[in-house]
Protein backbone atom coordinates (compact mmCIF):
# COMPACT_ATOMS: atom_id res chain seq x y z
CA UNK A 1 0.00 0.00 0.00
CA UNK A 2 3.02 2.52 0.77
CA UNK A 3 4.90 1.91 -2.59
CA UNK A 4 0.84 2.29 -4.01
CA UNK A 5 0.42 5.95 -2.56
CA UNK A 6 4.88 6.48 -3.33
CA UNK A 7 4.30 5.36 -6.70
CA UNK A 8 0.54 7.86 -7.13
CA UNK A 9 2.27 10.95 -5.60
CA UNK A 10 5.42 10.64 -8.41
CA UNK A 11 2.42 11.59 -11.28
CA UNK A 12 2.48 15.12 -12.18
CA UNK A 13 -0.84 16.77 -10.73
CA UNK A 14 -2.33 17.21 -13.62
CA UNK A 15 -1.93 13.80 -14.76
CA UNK A 16 -3.83 12.81 -11.47
CA UNK A 17 -6.28 14.91 -11.98
CA UNK A 18 -7.08 13.66 -15.46
CA UNK A 19 -6.90 9.94 -14.56
CA UNK A 20 -9.82 11.51 -11.70
CA UNK A 21 -11.61 12.98 -14.37
CA UNK A 22 -11.83 9.74 -16.73
CA UNK A 23 -12.71 7.68 -13.30
CA UNK A 24 -15.60 10.02 -12.72
CA UNK A 25 -16.96 9.90 -15.78
CA UNK A 26 -16.72 6.21 -15.87
CA UNK A 27 -18.91 5.72 -12.88
CA UNK A 28 -21.26 8.64 -13.82
CA UNK A 29 -22.39 6.36 -17.04
CA UNK A 30 -21.81 3.18 -14.84
CA UNK A 31 -23.48 4.10 -11.76
CA UNK A 32 -25.94 7.82 -12.10
CA UNK A 33 -27.70 6.92 -9.20
CA UNK A 34 -27.12 6.49 -5.70
CA UNK A 35 -23.45 8.00 -5.96
CA UNK A 36 -24.08 10.71 -3.34
CA UNK A 37 -21.24 9.37 -1.65
CA UNK A 38 -19.23 10.15 -4.72
CA UNK A 39 -20.36 13.77 -5.14
CA UNK A 40 -19.93 14.33 -1.57
CA UNK A 41 -15.57 14.15 -2.91
CA UNK A 42 -16.28 16.99 -5.33
CA UNK A 43 -18.18 19.02 -2.74
CA UNK A 44 -15.78 18.46 0.12
CA UNK A 45 -13.06 19.46 -1.95
CA UNK A 46 -14.41 22.51 -3.38
CA UNK A 47 -15.36 23.50 0.34
CA UNK A 48 -11.72 23.13 1.23
CA UNK A 49 -10.62 25.21 -1.07
CA UNK A 50 -12.79 27.78 -0.76
CA UNK A 51 -12.20 27.64 2.96
CA UNK A 52 -8.68 28.23 3.26
CA UNK A 53 -8.46 30.57 0.37
CA UNK A 54 -9.45 33.02 2.36
CA UNK A 55 -7.14 33.12 4.85
CA UNK A 56 -4.51 32.12 2.67
CA UNK A 57 -5.17 35.75 0.57
CA UNK A 58 -5.21 37.30 4.26
CA UNK A 59 -1.74 36.14 5.60
CA UNK A 60 0.05 36.13 2.22
CA UNK A 61 -0.41 39.29 1.10
CA UNK A 62 -0.35 41.24 5.01
CA UNK A 63 3.12 39.10 5.09
CA UNK A 64 4.34 40.37 1.46
CA UNK A 65 3.58 43.85 2.08
CA UNK A 66 4.79 43.78 5.88
CA UNK A 67 8.29 42.40 4.85
CA UNK A 68 8.80 44.65 1.32
CA UNK A 69 11.50 46.96 1.82
CA UNK A 70 12.04 50.55 0.92
CA UNK A 71 13.48 50.30 -2.48
CA UNK A 72 12.43 46.77 -3.65
CA UNK A 73 10.21 46.80 -6.78
CA UNK A 74 6.78 45.08 -7.74
CA UNK A 75 5.36 44.77 -11.03
CA UNK A 76 2.40 45.94 -9.62
CA UNK A 77 1.48 48.81 -11.86
CA UNK A 78 2.01 46.10 -15.09
CA UNK A 79 -0.11 43.82 -14.20
CA UNK A 80 -2.83 45.66 -12.94
CA UNK A 81 -2.55 47.35 -17.08
CA UNK A 82 -2.30 43.83 -18.54
CA UNK A 83 -5.22 42.68 -16.68
CA UNK A 84 -7.21 45.62 -17.84
CA UNK A 85 -6.04 45.74 -21.49
CA UNK A 86 -7.09 41.84 -21.57
CA UNK A 87 -10.32 41.82 -20.04
CA UNK A 88 -11.51 45.50 -22.25
CA UNK A 89 -10.04 43.38 -25.69
CA UNK A 90 -11.97 40.62 -24.33
CA UNK A 91 -15.62 41.98 -24.43
CA UNK A 92 -14.39 43.57 -28.16
CA UNK A 93 -13.08 40.34 -29.74
CA UNK A 94 -16.90 38.94 -28.27
CA UNK A 95 -18.68 41.69 -29.79
CA UNK A 96 -16.81 41.22 -33.53
CA UNK A 97 -17.66 37.17 -32.76
CA UNK A 98 -21.18 38.40 -32.49
CA UNK A 99 -21.62 40.12 -35.42
CA UNK A 100 -19.64 37.29 -38.14
CA UNK A 101 -21.71 34.35 -35.91
CA UNK A 102 -24.87 35.88 -35.10
CA UNK A 103 -27.07 33.75 -32.54
CA UNK A 104 -30.61 33.78 -31.50
CA UNK A 105 -32.03 32.58 -27.98
CA UNK A 106 -35.45 31.04 -27.26
CA UNK A 107 -36.29 32.91 -24.72
CA UNK A 108 -38.16 31.37 -21.37
CA UNK A 109 -39.08 31.92 -18.09
CA UNK A 110 -36.93 31.13 -14.99
CA UNK A 111 -34.93 33.89 -13.20
CA UNK A 112 -37.63 36.24 -12.43
CA UNK A 113 -36.89 35.58 -8.45
CA UNK A 114 -33.00 36.87 -9.28
CA UNK A 115 -32.41 40.31 -8.80
CA UNK A 116 -29.99 42.21 -10.75
CA UNK A 117 -27.85 45.15 -10.43
CA UNK A 118 -30.04 48.18 -11.90
CA UNK A 119 -27.01 50.10 -12.82
CA UNK A 120 -23.01 50.79 -12.95
CA UNK A 121 -23.20 52.62 -9.97
CA UNK A 122 -24.96 50.09 -7.81
CA UNK A 123 -21.80 47.83 -9.23
CA UNK A 124 -19.33 50.40 -8.19
CA UNK A 125 -21.25 50.93 -4.84
CA UNK A 126 -21.55 47.28 -3.48
CA UNK A 127 -17.60 47.23 -4.57
CA UNK A 128 -16.54 50.34 -2.28
CA UNK A 129 -19.11 48.66 0.49
CA UNK A 130 -17.07 45.24 -0.02
CA UNK A 131 -14.02 47.28 0.29
CA UNK A 132 -15.06 48.80 3.75
CA UNK A 133 -16.79 45.45 4.49
CA UNK A 134 -16.18 44.43 8.85
CA UNK A 135 -12.80 41.60 7.94
CA UNK A 136 -14.41 38.74 9.72
CA UNK A 137 -17.26 39.50 7.71
CA UNK A 138 -15.22 39.59 4.62
CA UNK A 139 -13.10 36.09 5.74
CA UNK A 140 -16.18 34.34 6.77
CA UNK A 141 -18.37 35.70 3.47
CA UNK A 142 -15.59 35.20 1.06
CA UNK A 143 -15.17 38.85 0.34
CA UNK A 144 -11.84 38.64 -1.70
CA UNK A 145 -12.19 42.55 -1.98
CA UNK A 146 -12.69 43.33 1.22
CA UNK A 147 -10.22 40.40 2.58
CA UNK A 148 -7.65 42.53 -0.09
CA UNK A 149 -8.50 45.82 1.55
CA UNK A 150 -7.85 44.99 5.15
CA UNK A 151 -4.81 42.24 3.97
CA UNK A 152 -3.34 45.70 2.84
CA UNK A 153 -4.14 48.05 5.19
CA UNK A 154 -2.57 46.00 7.87
CA UNK A 155 0.67 44.94 6.20
CA UNK A 156 1.36 48.94 5.63
CA UNK A 157 0.84 48.98 8.70
CA UNK A 158 3.22 46.34 10.31
CA UNK A 159 5.91 47.42 7.72
CA UNK A 160 7.49 49.10 11.14
CA UNK A 161 6.59 45.70 13.45
CA UNK A 162 9.53 44.47 14.94
CA UNK A 163 11.31 41.90 13.03
CA UNK A 164 10.38 39.08 15.53
CA UNK A 165 6.39 40.01 14.73
CA UNK A 166 7.29 39.65 10.93
CA UNK A 167 8.74 36.31 11.65
CA UNK A 168 5.53 35.03 13.12
CA UNK A 169 4.00 36.74 10.28
CA UNK A 170 5.82 34.82 8.10
CA UNK A 171 6.05 31.78 9.85
CA UNK A 172 1.43 31.78 9.50
CA UNK A 173 1.91 32.30 6.08
CA UNK A 174 4.50 29.24 5.77
CA UNK A 175 2.20 27.24 7.31
CA UNK A 176 -1.25 28.05 5.73
CA UNK A 177 0.87 27.57 2.56
CA UNK A 178 1.62 24.13 3.40
CA UNK A 179 -2.27 23.44 4.32
CA UNK A 180 -2.81 24.53 0.77
CA UNK A 181 -0.45 22.22 -0.65
CA UNK A 182 -2.24 19.47 1.49
CA UNK A 183 -5.69 20.04 0.01
CA UNK A 184 -4.30 20.56 -3.13
CA UNK A 185 -2.97 17.37 -3.31
CA UNK A 186 -6.43 15.79 -2.65
CA UNK A 187 -7.57 17.38 -6.34
CA UNK A 188 -7.85 14.33 -8.27
CA UNK A 189 -10.13 12.46 -5.64
CA UNK A 190 -12.20 16.30 -5.62
CA UNK A 191 -12.11 16.39 -9.97
CA UNK A 192 -13.60 12.62 -9.67
CA UNK A 193 -16.26 13.63 -7.65
CA UNK A 194 -17.13 16.81 -9.41
CA UNK A 195 -17.00 15.06 -12.73
CA UNK A 196 -19.13 12.11 -11.45
CA UNK A 197 -22.01 14.73 -10.27
CA UNK A 198 -21.84 16.40 -13.82
CA UNK A 199 -22.46 13.09 -15.85
CA UNK A 200 -24.83 11.78 -13.34
CA UNK A 201 -27.14 14.90 -13.33
CA UNK A 202 -27.06 16.76 -16.86
CA UNK A 203 -25.66 13.44 -18.89
CA UNK A 204 -23.55 14.30 -22.14
CA UNK A 205 -27.05 15.49 -23.93
CA UNK A 206 -28.04 18.29 -21.46
CA UNK A 207 -26.37 21.53 -23.58
CA UNK A 208 -27.80 19.79 -27.76
CA UNK A 209 -30.48 22.66 -27.87
CA UNK A 210 -27.44 25.70 -26.50
CA UNK A 211 -24.67 24.11 -28.50
CA UNK A 212 -24.85 27.15 -31.05
CA UNK A 213 -24.95 29.97 -28.27
CA UNK A 214 -21.90 27.72 -26.17
CA UNK A 215 -20.10 27.11 -29.48
CA UNK A 216 -19.71 30.94 -29.95
CA UNK A 217 -18.77 31.60 -25.85
CA UNK A 218 -16.49 28.57 -26.06
CA UNK A 219 -14.78 29.51 -29.32
CA UNK A 220 -14.90 32.54 -28.48
CA UNK A 221 -12.73 32.20 -24.86
CA UNK A 222 -10.34 30.27 -26.91
CA UNK A 223 -9.06 32.90 -29.23
CA UNK A 224 -8.63 35.32 -25.92
CA UNK A 225 -6.55 32.29 -24.37
CA UNK A 226 -5.03 31.37 -27.68
CA UNK A 227 -4.22 34.38 -29.64
CA UNK A 228 -5.14 38.03 -27.74
CA UNK A 229 -3.73 36.71 -24.38
CA UNK A 230 -0.61 35.33 -25.89
CA UNK A 231 -0.53 38.72 -27.82
CA UNK A 232 -0.62 40.97 -25.16
CA UNK A 233 1.91 38.98 -22.80
CA UNK A 234 4.33 38.57 -26.02
CA UNK A 235 4.65 41.70 -26.59
CA UNK A 236 4.98 42.59 -23.64
CA UNK A 237 7.88 40.21 -22.18
CA UNK A 238 9.58 40.52 -25.70
CA UNK A 239 9.20 36.49 -26.02
CA UNK A 240 7.41 33.57 -27.07
CA UNK A 241 4.29 33.76 -24.94
CA UNK A 242 3.00 30.17 -25.44
CA UNK A 243 4.90 28.23 -23.41
CA UNK A 244 4.12 30.38 -20.57
CA UNK A 245 0.22 29.85 -21.79
CA UNK A 246 0.33 26.76 -22.26
CA UNK A 247 1.70 25.46 -18.97
CA UNK A 248 -0.99 28.03 -17.08
CA UNK A 249 -3.92 26.51 -19.39
CA UNK A 250 -2.52 23.21 -18.18
CA UNK A 251 -2.03 23.88 -14.68
CA UNK A 252 -4.20 26.25 -13.39
CA UNK A 253 -7.14 26.44 -16.29
CA UNK A 254 -7.22 22.23 -15.89
CA UNK A 255 -8.37 23.06 -12.31
CA UNK A 256 -10.06 26.29 -12.30
CA UNK A 257 -12.69 24.76 -15.15
CA UNK A 258 -14.01 21.75 -12.23
CA UNK A 259 -13.96 23.64 -9.71
CA UNK A 260 -15.81 27.07 -11.33
CA UNK A 261 -14.07 29.30 -8.76
CA UNK A 262 -11.39 31.65 -9.16
CA UNK A 263 -11.31 32.38 -5.61
CA UNK A 264 -11.06 28.42 -4.97
CA UNK A 265 -8.14 28.25 -7.52
CA UNK A 266 -6.01 31.02 -6.02
CA UNK A 267 -4.21 28.16 -4.25
CA UNK A 268 -3.15 26.51 -6.87
CA UNK A 269 -1.93 29.61 -8.93
CA UNK A 270 -0.09 30.42 -6.13
CA UNK A 271 2.00 26.69 -6.28
CA UNK A 272 2.16 27.74 -9.93
CA UNK A 273 3.77 31.25 -9.45
CA UNK A 274 6.29 29.64 -7.00
CA UNK A 275 7.34 26.94 -9.43
CA UNK A 276 7.96 29.34 -11.72
CA UNK A 277 10.01 31.00 -9.58
CA UNK A 278 8.55 34.33 -9.40
CA UNK A 279 8.80 36.96 -6.92
CA UNK A 280 6.08 36.43 -3.87
CA UNK A 281 6.06 39.71 -2.65
CA UNK A 282 4.45 40.41 -6.05
CA UNK A 283 2.33 36.92 -7.16
CA UNK A 284 0.89 37.44 -2.93
CA UNK A 285 -0.92 40.55 -4.32
CA UNK A 286 -1.47 40.07 -7.95
CA UNK A 287 -3.32 36.53 -7.96
CA UNK A 288 -5.66 37.60 -5.25
CA UNK A 289 -6.01 40.95 -7.00
CA UNK A 290 -6.56 38.71 -10.48
CA UNK A 291 -9.11 36.22 -8.70
CA UNK A 292 -11.39 39.40 -8.38
CA UNK A 293 -10.64 41.76 -11.99
CA UNK A 294 -8.97 40.19 -14.29
CA UNK A 295 -12.09 39.01 -15.84
CA UNK A 296 -11.74 38.38 -19.33
CA UNK A 297 -14.02 35.32 -19.64
CA UNK A 298 -17.01 37.29 -17.78
CA UNK A 299 -16.36 40.29 -20.40
CA UNK A 300 -17.01 37.56 -23.02
CA UNK A 301 -20.33 35.61 -21.76
CA UNK A 302 -21.88 39.25 -20.78
CA UNK A 303 -21.21 40.45 -24.31
CA UNK A 304 -22.19 37.49 -26.27
CA UNK A 305 -25.17 36.92 -24.38
CA UNK A 306 -26.60 40.61 -24.68
CA UNK A 307 -26.01 40.49 -28.45
CA UNK A 308 -27.64 37.23 -28.71
CA UNK A 309 -30.86 38.87 -26.67
CA UNK A 310 -30.17 41.69 -29.69
CA UNK A 311 -30.12 39.43 -32.14
CA UNK A 312 -33.07 37.94 -31.50
CA UNK A 313 -35.33 40.75 -30.93
CA UNK A 314 -34.05 42.14 -34.05
CA UNK A 315 -32.42 45.44 -32.83
CA UNK A 316 -30.29 47.71 -35.46
CA UNK A 317 -26.34 47.84 -33.36
CA UNK A 318 -24.12 51.19 -34.86
CA UNK A 319 -20.12 50.61 -34.07
CA UNK A 320 -20.36 53.02 -31.35
CA UNK A 321 -22.97 51.35 -29.36
CA UNK A 322 -20.80 48.26 -30.16
CA UNK A 323 -17.25 49.90 -28.43
CA UNK A 324 -19.19 51.04 -25.86
CA UNK A 325 -20.93 47.25 -24.87
CA UNK A 326 -17.30 46.67 -24.78
CA UNK A 327 -16.50 49.33 -22.24
CA UNK A 328 -19.24 48.57 -20.24
CA UNK A 329 -19.03 44.44 -20.19
CA UNK A 330 -15.04 45.23 -19.29
CA UNK A 331 -15.89 47.43 -16.30
CA UNK A 332 -18.87 45.06 -15.62
CA UNK A 333 -16.84 41.83 -15.36
CA UNK A 334 -13.67 43.60 -13.30
CA UNK A 335 -16.86 44.14 -10.67
CA UNK A 336 -18.50 40.59 -11.30
CA UNK A 337 -16.99 39.09 -7.96
CA UNK A 338 -18.88 42.22 -5.89
CA UNK A 339 -22.60 40.52 -6.98
CA UNK A 340 -24.07 37.86 -6.02
CA UNK A 341 -23.96 35.85 -9.25
CA UNK A 342 -21.70 36.47 -10.80
CA UNK A 343 -20.90 37.65 -14.56
CA UNK A 344 -24.40 36.32 -15.29
CA UNK A 345 -26.63 38.57 -13.71
CA UNK A 346 -24.36 41.56 -14.84
CA UNK A 347 -26.35 40.87 -17.97
CA UNK A 348 -29.70 42.93 -18.05
CA UNK A 349 -27.14 45.70 -17.13
CA UNK A 350 -25.78 45.53 -20.31
CA UNK A 351 -29.45 44.85 -22.43
CA UNK A 352 -30.53 48.33 -20.71
CA UNK A 353 -28.23 49.76 -23.18
CA UNK A 354 -29.74 48.65 -26.08
CA UNK A 355 -33.04 49.70 -24.54
CA UNK A 356 -34.17 46.01 -23.71
CA UNK A 357 -36.69 45.15 -20.91
CA UNK A 358 -35.58 43.89 -17.33
CA UNK A 359 -37.91 40.80 -17.71
CA UNK A 360 -36.19 39.77 -21.28
CA UNK A 361 -32.74 40.25 -19.37
CA UNK A 362 -33.46 37.86 -17.04
CA UNK A 363 -34.45 35.37 -19.25
CA UNK A 364 -31.23 35.38 -20.95
CA UNK A 365 -29.51 34.96 -17.13
CA UNK A 366 -31.98 31.66 -16.76
CA UNK A 367 -30.35 30.34 -20.30
CA UNK A 368 -26.69 31.30 -19.25
CA UNK A 369 -27.83 29.20 -16.01
CA UNK A 370 -28.93 26.55 -18.25
CA UNK A 371 -25.23 26.40 -20.07
CA UNK A 372 -23.30 27.64 -16.85
CA UNK A 373 -22.13 24.03 -16.35
CA UNK A 374 -19.72 24.37 -19.91
CA UNK A 375 -19.49 28.14 -20.30
CA UNK A 376 -18.91 29.05 -16.59
CA UNK A 377 -15.87 26.39 -16.21
CA UNK A 378 -14.32 27.58 -19.35
CA UNK A 379 -15.14 31.44 -17.97
CA UNK A 380 -13.16 30.58 -14.56
CA UNK A 381 -10.33 28.50 -16.67
CA UNK A 382 -9.55 31.81 -18.79
CA UNK A 383 -10.02 34.30 -16.05
CA UNK A 384 -7.74 32.55 -13.27
CA UNK A 385 -5.14 31.24 -16.12
CA UNK A 386 -4.86 34.57 -17.53
CA UNK A 387 -3.87 35.39 -13.52
CA UNK A 388 -0.61 33.86 -13.83
CA UNK A 389 0.09 34.47 -17.26
CA UNK A 390 0.28 38.72 -16.76
CA UNK A 391 2.22 37.95 -13.25
CA UNK A 392 4.92 35.83 -15.12
CA UNK A 393 4.69 38.21 -18.03
CA UNK A 394 5.21 41.55 -15.96
CA UNK A 395 7.97 39.98 -14.24
CA UNK A 396 9.85 38.33 -17.14
CA UNK A 397 9.49 42.08 -18.90
CA UNK A 398 11.59 43.24 -16.19
CA UNK A 399 14.44 40.85 -16.54
CA UNK A 400 14.72 41.82 -19.95
CA UNK A 401 15.49 45.67 -19.50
Amino acid sequence: MKNLFSTWNRISLVKRIIIGMILGIILGVAFPENGQWITLLGTLFIGALKAVAPILVLFLVMNAIAQHKSGQKTNMKSILVLYVLSTFLAGTVAVVASFLFPTTLKLAKGSDEMSPPEGLMEVMETLLFNIVSNPVTAIMEANYIGILAWSVVLGIALKTASESTKEMLSNFSDAISNIVQWVISLAPIGILGIMYNTIATTGFSALEDYLRILLVLVGTMLVVALVVNPLIAGLYMKRNPYPLVLLSLRESGVTAFFTRSSAANIPINMRLCEKLGLSKDTYAVSIPLGATINMAGAAVTISVLTLAAVHTLNIEVDLMTAILLAVIAAISACGASGVAGGSLLLIPLACSLFGIPNDIGMQVVGIGLIIGVVQDSCETALNSSSDVVFTAAAEYAKENK
